[in-house]
């Protein structure tokens, strides 16, 4: 990675004269992954897992996080190809305690990356994983034993150790292309901003010929404070290379409060530009939910108080929404 730096630093200084936008971006191949009119589907099935190797695996966040969030870049060499906002499946070893003698279920992590992968040439695809850590209600203390198997084995893996992977898989958040003017309204908590890190990616880091963006992206993030930012740098950067393009704000439940004195969650920040993005939606914007399942009653709630005080029925709203495929959600 860092020979590669160099050289985009070199290719940097011999485009100054070009605009901004163009010099920056990063080139990616191989472009043949731009073909397909149709996402990659299940190239490979639970029984017959592709094995890929751990390129890297990395804490994202701060001391202060309740809780750890790795960043874990997987080799596939070009044989699990997959779109921006797909899933990939994973195997962890040994054998399944339901059904002794058996592998583990599968589990399913959303994408971080575009389908180039962090090193723009097509051959990994990164995760973002929470560790999932049990703790005894009385005692307070740890239980190994209840702890999230997947996440564990991914959270604890080095370098070169292998993985049983399966898909990719999904279709629901794959990012409509086709209006690349389009506005996108991104919303996540936690690791659910997974694929809203490959479109971004997409939109702003990568020079795709086919695929430039002109439109608007808007993402909301939702965390427990500053430390459990994910990706901040990242988007940090858009917003001041593409002000034009992107907006990028936080909720930060443990140091924000809402207007009512309460924790800050993200149904709060939606509330707060409600206005703009019901506007946006009525002018064919594409809306996305991503994370824990419990993020949806409170956001449905917000949006439905916010689309009566305007005098709409919000089912009827949310129907037209979905017909016209505006309204994209993969919660878990």
């Amino acid at each position: 990675m860092k020979a590669n730096n160099s050289r985009l630093r070199n290719r940097h200084v011999i485009c100054m004269s070009v605009q901004k936008a163009s010099a920056s971006k990063v080139a990616v191949s191989p472009l043949g992954l731009e073909d397909a009119s149709e996402p990659p589907l299940n190239l490979h099935k639970p029984k017959e897992p592709y094995t890929a190797t751990i390129v890297s695996v990395e804490r994202l966040v701060g001391p202060k996080a309740p809780g750890e969030t790795c960043h874990i870049v997987i080799d596939h060499d070009g044989n699990v190809p997959y779109w921006e906002g797909q899933s990939y499946g994973v195997i962890p070893p040994g054998e399944n305690p339901k059904k002794p003698g058996a592998p583990h279920n599968v589990r399913l992590y959303s994408i971080a990356s575009t389908r180039y992968g962090d090193f723009f040439d097509g051959k990994t695809a990164s995760l973002c994983v929470r560790r999932a850590v049990y703790y005894d209600p009385e005692t307070g203390k740890e239980d190994p034993s209840k702890n999230g198997i997947c996440s564990n084995f991914l959270c604890n893996s080095k370098p070169g150790d292998k993985i049983q992977v399966t898909g990719p898989s999904g279709k629901i958040m794959l990012l409509p292309e086709k209006d690349p003017n389009a506005t996108h309204i991104m919303i996540a908590t936690g690791t659910g901003v997974a694929p809203y890190r490959g479109y971004l990616r997409r939109m702003f880091m990568e020079s795709v010929p086919s695929y430039k963006f002109g439109g608007l992206a808007w993402l909301f993030l939702g965390v427990a404070n500053t430390d459990s930012l994910l990706y901040d740098d990242e988007f940090t950067k858009y917003l001041k290379d593409y002000p034009d393009n992107f907006r990028y704000d936080i909720a930060l439940s443990r140091e924000q409060k809402n207007k009512k004195g309460g924790k800050m969650y993200v149904q709060d920040k939606i509330e707060e530009y409600s206005d703009e993005i019901f506007k946006l939606l009525d002018n064919g914007a594409h809306i996305y939910f991503c994370g824990l399942k419990g993020m949806m009653p409170g956001i449905q709630d917000t949006l439905k108080r916010v689309a009566e005080e305007r005098g709409e029925s919000w089912e009827q709203k949310l129907s037209q929404l979905k017909k016209n495929k505006q309204w994209h959600v993969e919660v878990y």
